[in-house]
């Protein structure tokens, strides 16, 4: 195993903000319209009279030889970064109706803890990218699994990116033959007391080696400080945005996505900076559907600030990049749902999949440590919408 290390180049940037957001004045959460027909499930509930679990962040989804799995970072300690995390997985083969029971993708020892991650499935085999760290959130780096299918257990492949790389998004193949995997640069342990801040960042592989990926993180435009760059991709052809968090809870003026852009898959980027689109203070989820309709899932609503919730999806008109609408998925207080419902419920760290003309979206519920998912047809999205013809480079013109 190899990581190799590139430099980011800044490239001039358009004038700030950068545009994400075209649909003019962008709704209160209580104006956001309800998908309907969405389906939920509760992937794993808060047992901890059970498991002991007492944290729970991170789901991920993927589709592999007919099964639905789904991932997650575990722990037993209420505490969020600490050695004791543990990357858990589980089964559906009812379309994520219901769930079998947990298999541990990998549950550290001594000083490491194992988080959560993303999966890639290829070739008919998957794969699992997580998160882990030394200590208390110390030396971050991804380390890879491969599915052992005949022994339903995981195969630890060691650690493919280094310095201070977190995956928070599954792995996309590029026109040039690569990989492209979004995530967050966490400084802590890795670069000293000079560290530039928890930057959003990128891993691109070497061809189809998926043990050995090159490290892009990505600049912050002058004066923009704070970052906390939990980050997502949209992938259009040579040409990749990316949208990340900007700051922490604790700082809602800062509830906004950041954007950056790069022309030449991945390897350099204009200056990660504000955008003009209002984003809770967690990680997003982007993606394409099948549609050709960009999407966005966090929290999107004008009055929101770093709250969680509601968890919404913002999409973008056909062929197009900036985001027109947005829908609400799930509420907070949500008395018909399996889940847990009350108003302080934060609807976290949502990922995607789409799969047989239904996008499956799975989140956590981090103050009541549960994983859900919600499943909504195709049609429900695109119906929103009217088709637009015509093909938007990705770079907005401003």
């Amino acid at each position: 195993m190899s990581t190799r290390t590139t430099e980011p180049h800044d490239n001039t940037p358009p004038p700030a903000p950068y545009p994400l957001w075209s649909g003019g004045d962008i709704p209160i959460s209580t104006e956001i319209p309800l998908l309907e027909e969405t389906r939920f499930s509760v992937i794993r509930p808060h047992q901890p009279d059970i498991d002991g679990g007492r944290w729970l962040l991170g789901t991920a989804l993927a589709w592999h030889r007919g099964s639905l799995y789904a991932s997650y970072g575990f722990n037993t300690n209420p505490d969020e970064n600490t050695a004791t995390e543990q990357a858990h997985c589980r089964i559906s083969d009812d379309d994520g109706q219901t769930w079998g029971d947990a298999v541990i993708i990998d549950d550290g020892q001594d000083n490491l803890g194992v988080s959560h991650g993303v999966f890639l499935a290829r070739d008919d085999a998957l794969w699992a990218f997580h998160g882990a760290f030394y200590d208390h959130f110390l030396r971050t780096h991804t380390r890879a699994y491969l599915l052992d299918d005949a022994a339903g257990a995981w195969q630890p492949k060691g650690v493919v990116v280094g310095e201070g790389f977190w995956p928070l998004q599954e792995p996309q193949k590029m026109p040039d033959g690569n990989w492209i995997m979004a995530g967050a640069r966490v400084a802590d342990g890795v670069l000293g007391d000079k560290a530039p801040g928890n930057l959003p960042a990128v891993a691109i592989s070497g061809g189809d080696d998926l043990t050995a990926w090159d490290l892009v993180v990505i600049p912050p435009a002058d004066g923009v400080e704070g970052i906390w760059g939990e980050s997502n991709v949209i992938v259009k052809g040579a040409e990749v945005l990316n949208i990340s968090r900007w700051a922490g809870r604790r700082i809602p003026e800062r509830a906004r996505a950041l954007a950056a852009y790069s022309s030449d898959c991945g390897r350099t980027w204009t200056p990660t900076r504000p955008s003009n689109l209002p984003m809770a203070t967690s990680k997003p989820c982007t993606g394409t559907l099948s549609t050709g309709q960009n999407y966005l899932i966090c929290t999107t609503a004008a009055d929101r600030g770093g709250r969680r919730s509601p968890l919404t999806i913002a999409l973008s008109q056909p062929g197009e990049l900036t985001f027109s609408k947005v829908f609400t998925i799930r509420p907070a207080v949500f008395p018909d749902g399996p889940g847990p419902s009350f108003p302080e419920a934060d609807l976290s760290y949502p990922y995607a999949t789409e799969h047989n003309n239904k996008l499956y979206v799975g989140y956590a519920i981090k103050r009541h440590p549960t994983a859900e998912m919600a499943v909504i047809p195709i049609s429900a999205l695109a119906g929103n919408l009217m088709r637009r013809p015509g093909h938007q480079k990705i770079k907005a013109k401003d």
